[in-house]
């Protein structure tokens, strides 16, 4: 599958041409003719002997920024002084900070937010300690916590290198839920060490997101700090995902008019997103299901099985399919992959049932060329932004938790995930679905409020809140 030029390696490219020279007008046709996208030409300074320009341009990839580098300088009278990559740029110093909600303009003010007026709060809450969610940050506030054992599809990178990516989580809580997130990358990959130090820092909080923790592990980590803490916990790359699915699927269903408690699916992968996204299916009134991993089928009869491929051939694959993936698709409605780019062809999809529905979230390379897909499908989406239907975690986990915090909930189950999942299916209407159109984008108006809203009004009818 080709890939087409992206802003996430979109470079500024500063050259220096003769004044006097025709080299601006070879600049754009430079770059176009390696593959290149020019979305910005500045001219930075002008003189009747040297003109500075500013080439911004998006490429494919690090190697073909560079070819775009070359061939600009391959260009009689221009000369390159400069190559800045907007996205290292973007990235200096880090993308969040902490900021004073309070004034401290003069001595009272200091008083009150400091000593020794901070000691009054401070006893009160001793005192009751509940009323810290009321009188601290923890009211407003997320630990965003990873191992670095998976993040994004670059693996094991560990704590430092994942930074980037908790930094960005928290910038999203920031800018689409109003929510101030922590991002706490830990040295550790033992899960008896994740937990403890979660559930020792759990108090300055008040919901915990698990992030780019690897399979099986983040099962365990995910389960036992539930048991342990009086605050949500939410893996994300499980359960955010799957509400996103879910939602996506529904309107997917829509336009196929089909019921998801008829449709025959068929998943690939079975580690924490599949996982998630099966469970919630289930949850939902899916009934027909076929999991596969790279070994193939999930079935009882399989020899290979830890705990979570148990519970999945226990509870799927009532005819006891035990052929390959490819197998597995044919005759089937509704496609899932979370696993690994390239499993499926054409012809696959042309054997699943008519009007079917294909979700290839592999990322960056899904699980079929999309483009193929479109031939025989009649719903399509990816994980990727080029194509329309991208499924995203960021549309839902902001007003998740969102709403979570604003019920003061002590946990997350999967009715709050169902009821956020229909929230964001609603946003899309009935004029607006369509085809290509499943899914809204998460700059919607009201997307994180509506999610935030259909959680909370679970939380509380469940006596999960604290009112």
């Amino acid at each position: 599958m080709a890939t087409l030029p992206s802003v996430s390696y979109s470079m500024t490219v500063r050259l220096e041409l003769d004044g006097q020279g025709s080299a601006v007008s070879s600049l754009t046709h430079a770059v176009e003719h390696v593959g290149g996208i020019v979305t910005a030409l500045d001219v930075t300074s002008a003189g009747h002997e040297k003109i500075r320009i500013d080439v911004t341009c998006a490429a494919r990839d690090t190697d073909h920024a560079q070819a775009i580098v070359d061939a600009l300088g391959a260009i009689e009278g221009v000369t390159v002084h400069k190559v800045s990559d907007r996205t290292f740029l973007m990235h200096l110093g880090g993308k969040i900070e902490i900021k004073s909600k309070v004034p401290l303009r003069n001595r009272d003010e200091l008083s009150m937010a400091y000593t020794p007026g901070v000691a009054r709060v401070s006893s009160a809450i001793a005192a009751n300690p509940e009323d810290a969610r009321r009188l601290t940050i923890k009211r407003n506030s997320v630990a965003v916590v990873t191992d670095g054992s998976a993040v994004l599809g670059l693996g094991n990178i560990g704590p430092e290198a994942s930074m980037p990516v908790m930094e960005g989580k928290a910038a999203l809580f920031k800018r689409f839920a109003d929510i101030d997130a922590w991002p706490i990358a830990l040295d550790t990959q033992d899960v008896d060490e994740i937990v403890r130090t979660v559930q020792v820092i759990a108090p300055g909080f008040g919901g915990i997101n698990l992030e780019d923790i690897s399979a099986p592990r983040c099962f365990e980590v995910e389960a036992r700090l539930r048991e342990l803490l009086d605050i949500p916990v939410f893996h994300d790359d499980q359960h955010g995902t799957a509400i996103v699915v879910l939602a996506a699927l529904k309107n997917a269903l829509r336009v196929v008019n089909k019921e998801l408690g008829d449709v025959r699916i068929t998943m690939s992968g079975a580690g924490a997103a599949g996982t998630a996204i099966l469970k919630l299916l289930m949850h939902a009134g899916a009934k027909h299901i076929v999991v596969c991993d790279i070994h193939g089928a999930v079935h009882r009869g399989r020899a290979d099985l830890d705990s979570n491929l148990e519970w999945i051939a226990a509870n799927t694959n009532p005819d006891g399919y035990a052929g390959d993936l490819k197998g597995a698709v044919r005759g089937a409605d509704v496609f899932i992959g979370v696993s690994a780019p390239d499993l499926l062809d054409g012809e696959d999809i042309a054997e699943m049932n008519d009007d079917s529905i294909i979700f290839a979230l592999a990322n960056p390379d899904p699980e079929i060329d999309p483009e193929i897909a479109h031939l025989h499908a009649a719903v399509v989406a990816t994980g990727r932004s080029d194509y329309p239907n991208q499924i995203n975690n960021v549309l839902v986990f902001p007003g998740v938790f969102r709403g979570l915090l604003d019920a003061q909930s002590r946990t997350v189950n999967s009715d709050m995930m169902v009821a956020a999942a229909d929230a964001l299916a609603a946003v899309v209407t009935d004029d607006e679905l369509g085809p290509h159109y499943i899914i809204p984008s998460v700059f919607h108006q009201d997307l994180s409020q509506r999610v935030a809203q259909a959680v909370r009004e679970v939380a509380q009818r469940e006596g999960q809140a604290q009112i």
